[in-house]
């Protein structure tokens, strides 16, 4: 039967979405005009937020750059915000749009090698317990050299690779045959249940490496682009910073550590799974195969991206350049010295960064948003009237919140500023400064890891390729990541609350570790 034009618009409109998925959006694109004009615009901001974390939620169902663009569109034509703002969220954000251009594409050239060394850490450690702490330590330490989206853009590709690689095996075909892993079609009922658990083994690995990202992203002042904007803010460098977080910090890095030991030893919130028997001699077997079938010229492959892999560390750590543009000098050394010179080669590196990438820019429009009808202005204020250690507690606890609901780095830029304009007025000493320096970093990493929308690197593993593979969907990351959450929040907060923080900043004046500083090295406050 012939579709109506009104059928057939509809059946087009967010493809293969469900029906109750549709409806929905067309729902909110109706609700927020009355919002705004009609109610408050105050209400219509906040139902606009809401929308767009519910288009994330549902990213398994449709990509949430349609639906959550849609909203921003018209957000914008209604005056929510204006294009001007939208850009200038973009401008102040372009060094994060580079790192995920070049910087993912560039992990990309250096699969290979990072494919081989975790290989042989998954076949060579059968401990799931040991292999979970060393995912979520190294990318810990990892993050607080380089940045998490780096390190998570890491631990797909290899994830990806050991999916791919049991997948193409399990379902008959030779490693050199073409096949989609996305299809369990040509998968023998045998091997389904052996999917099923490698998913769970896969899934426990990526989100133990994406808390690690946050345990040692919230270290030094390079680990979240908030911490830059921070340390910047307080005048703090690399050493000072890492000492000043560092009573919060450690404490809470060695409860992720062993909230992980738990968590895999109890079998708790869906971990433990263990890497299938019959997985694991597919992966051995693929692994020798590889050694034998490993030229001269492959080999050489495998140093040059070592010896980038050095470069790419070095030139972070030292900062030797901004993170976008080390990512697009390791693009071109990896492809000039492994042969890698075709366009259409090179094009299929971005393929995995560009759709983020444009979701991001959306998410920076609803930031726009945030900022024009002052949606978090009411809770800054209500925190500046507390004082004393309380203000640090509230303050730490206001960050947790608002990054768990928006993005960690738009909170700790908004919060650094006003605290920056209240030092600058008289309202805080510089002493109290520096601690609500500590609390706003640390309230904007840790609390913000029990939702996708507050880790940018969580909101880019649920929308990686390797996410529908595992069937990792954004309630199941919020389920997953709730120990880890209620864990470092809790340790976090007893500190800061304790007065441990205060204690041992005055132990480092005396060591001379730190200096007080004075007015006149702030930096002046920017506006945001």
């Amino acid at each position: 039967m012939q579709l109506s034009y009104s059928q057939a618009v509809f059946k087009n409109f967010l493809g293969q979405a469900p029906q109750w998925f549709k409806l929905t959006i067309i729902g909110f694109l109706i609700l927020n005009p009355i919002l705004f004009f009609w109610v408050s615009p105050y209400v219509a901001g906040w139902a606009l937020v809401i929308e767009f974390i519910f288009s994330l939620a549902m990213a398994l169902k449709c990509y949430p750059l349609q639906p959550g663009g849609l909203l921003v569109i018209q957000a914008v034509a209604i005056g929510m915000t204006t294009p001007a703002q939208v850009l200038h969220e973009i401008e102040v954000n372009l060094e994060v749009i580079l790192l995920l251009i070049f910087m993912v594409a560039g992990i990309y050239f250096m699969k290979n090698l990072l494919l081989v060394l975790f290989t042989k850490i998954i076949t060579k450690i059968h401990s799931k317990i040991a292999v979970s702490l060393m995912f979520c330590a190294a990318s810990a330490f990892l993050s607080a050299f380089l940045d998490a989206l780096t390190v998570i853009a890491v631990i797909i590709s290899v994830a990806v690779g050991f999916y791919s690689v049991y997948h193409k095996v399990a379902s008959g075909l030779h490693q050199s045959q073409a096949h989609d892993p996305n299809s369990d079609h040509d998968l023998p009922e045998y091997s389904r249940s052996d999917l099923e658990q490698f998913r769970g083994f896969l899934r426990n690995l990526l989100m133990h490496a994406g808390v690690g990202t946050a345990l040692g992203g919230v270290m030094t002042m390079v680990g979240e682009p908030q911490n830059l904007i921070i340390a910047e803010q307080a005048g703090w460098q690399f050493i000072e910073f890492a000492i000043r977080m560092s009573p919060v910090t450690i404490p809470v890095f060695i409860a992720g550590l062993l909230t992980c030991y738990l968590l895999e030893k109890f079998k708790w919130f869906s971990y433990g799974v263990p890497l299938p028997e019959n997985v694991r001699q597919i992966l051995v077997e693929f692994d020798q195969q590889e050694t034998e079938a490993r030229t001269r010229a492959d080999n050489m492959k495998l140093v040059v991206q070592g010896l980038i892999a050095i470069w790419l560390i070095v030139g972070l750590a030292l900062h030797l350049a901004s993170v976008g543009l080390i990512g697009l000098t390791v693009i071109v050394l990896a492809t000039a010295f492994t042969g890698v010179i075709e366009e259409h080669q090179i094009g299929h590196a971005f393929e995995e960064a560009l759709p983020f990438t444009a979701l991001l820019a959306v998410f920076f429009a609803v930031v726009a948003v945030i900022i024009d009808q002052q949606l978090f202005t009411p809770v800054i204020n209500w925190v500046l009237t507390y004082e004393g250690n309380m203000q640090l507690v509230m303050f730490y606890l206001a960050n947790g919140f608002l990054s768990m609901v928006s993005d960690n780095v738009f909170v700790g830029t908004v919060y650094i500023t006003e605290v920056k304009k209240a030092l600058l007025s008289g309202q805080i000493t510089r002493d109290q400064f520096d601690m609500l320096a500590v609390a706003i970093n640390t309230g904007t990493n840790l609390p913000s890891v029990a939702t996708p929308n507050g880790q940018a690197a969580f909101l880019f593993l649920l929308t990686s390729a390797i996410a529908p593979l595992i069937r990792l969907s954004y309630g199941r990351m919020v389920f997953m990541a709730l120990p880890y959450t209620i864990v470092l929040t809790i340790v976090g907060l007893l500190i800061i609350n304790s007065g441990v923080l205060v204690e041992y900043t005055d132990m480092f004046y005396q060591m001379g570790l730190i200096e007080h500083h004075t007015l006149s090295e702030s930096a002046s406050p920017s506006g945001h």
